[in-house]
């Protein structure tokens, strides 16, 4: 046997005319050698749509809970859970110094006033919120336009069945402080989100009417809003934030407190995390069905080539020659799997990225279709992880060519 640098090409010329060769198309292996190969593209498809699906998930969700109340929130000290918030006073130095600060994308107030929407037949508590960001809701608008004057709102497709309201329409909104207050509404447009629980919740209105309603002075307001570039920052950003804001005092004497959208949802973010489980007991699970996929095929490769093992290894060749040959063998075998699993792995990502084929309840997953967010750093780490496992995986098996003996191979011919 060659005992050059050429040697391992020997080996793999070898086992490449095994393997193309078409005396081994018509061996009785093939059919079993054609499921191992379906074990691996299923296993890796399945993975690349589980990867693709549980990040299009997460970055969907937290961007509609962003929408509501962006990435971070600085307000009063004070405050508690409800929505009846303390104001915090705030200039134009604070949001410029804040829009400083790595990773921000955009800064602007916010205020909030909880009331209750009542028509003839109905009603609903609600919270009117005052915004400076109309982004997120131009994108999620239905019908209608944002609102221009300051008695208009922006209402939700669910809160507008549910009251049996339509754009162009006046409403009534109760507010309770020390006495009982009302205030004549105009529905300018209705937005939809998909978020069900929030979008039943909130009534959008400019700052300047939040702040008639609960009686505050030129810049009072219920806290600011910051939103970053990207989560993976978030924490950092959030930190940056906070030691820029903490332990400072406003013209009223406030201090502020910082939170980020995971502290202010965590029932949502924890489901999210449980996806992240879900994902991981999924990629187990494909890589159990690809190595016994890999390990049945290389079993059954060697088993079907007994008579050119013992040729080979009368000839002169050692285990490791043999070995090496149906090692590289496999490898073929698991190129093609891998390959065609990520054709159609992105390829089914793809088509439900712009078709939305596959819909979904929004009332429960708070999107109305499946949504695919294609991460090209996982799909590298997957299939370097899949190539990993497959070489640990080949070693055992490949080792049943050191028990193939010349002597016993020409006994049974």
């Amino acid at each position: 046997m060659p005992k050059t640098n050429s040697k391992h090409y020997s080996e793999w010329k070898i086992a490449k005319r095994l393997y193309f060769s078409e005396e081994n198309s018509r061996r009785s292996s093939r059919p079993a050698v054609r499921v191992a190969l379906g074990g691996i593209i299923i296993g890796v498809m399945v993975m690349i749509l589980a990867i693709g699906v549980v990040v299009g998930f997460k970055q969907e969700i937290s961007q509609k809970v962003a929408g509501f109340g962006s990435h971070i929130q600085v307000v009063n000290f004070e405050n508690n859970s409800t929505y009846e918030l303390h104001p915090i006073r705030v200039n134009d130095s604070v949001l410029a110094s804040l829009k400083e600060i790595e990773h921000v994308t955009h800064v602007s107030t916010f205020a909030t006033k909880p009331g209750i929407i009542k028509t003839d037949s109905t009603f609903q508590g609600v919270v009117v919120k005052g915004t400076d960001y109309w982004d997120y809701f131009v994108q999620n608008i239905v019908e209608g336009e944002l609102p221009k004057e300051a008695n208009d709102v922006l209402l939700s497709t669910e809160l507008a069945r549910l009251l049996s309201l339509k754009v162009g329409d006046d409403l009534l909104c109760y507010f309770v402080d020390e006495n009982l207050r009302v205030r004549k509404l105009k529905i300018t447009g209705l937005y939809n989100t998909c978020m069900l629980e929030m979008d039943k919740l909130y009534v959008l209105s400019n700052v300047e009417l939040v702040r008639q309603l609960n009686k505050w002075e030129e810049g009072q307001v219920s806290g600011i809003e910051v939103l970053v570039d990207d989560l993976e920052y978030l924490d950092e950003t959030t930190e940056a934030v906070y030691f820029a804001t903490a332990n400072k005092q406003d013209a009223d004497g406030n201090l502020w407190y910082t939170q980020n959208l995971r502290q202010l949802n965590p029932q949502i973010f924890g489901w999210l995390d449980l996806l992240d489980m879900n994902v991981i007991i999924i990629i187990l699970l494909m890589l159990c069905v690809s190595g016994f996929s890999i390990i049945t095929g290389l079993v059954i490769l060697i088993m079907d080539s007994v008579r050119l093992i013992g040729t080979l290894k009368a000839l002169g060749a050692n285990n490791a020659f043999v070995r090496r040959i149906f090692i590289y063998q496999s490898w073929m075998l698991i190129g093609k799997g891998i390959i065609w699993g990520n054709i159609l792995g992105i390829g089914l990502c793809v088509i439900q990225y712009f078709t939305h084929a596959i819909p979904l309840d929004a009332a429960t997953y708070y999107v109305n279709y499946v949504p695919i967010d294609f991460s090209i750093g996982w799909w590298i780490l997957l299939n370097i992880g899949t190539l990993l496992v497959s070489w640990l995986i080949l070693l055992a098996p490949s080792a049943i060519v050191t028990k193939i003996s010349p002597a016993k191979v020409m006994q049974f011919e």
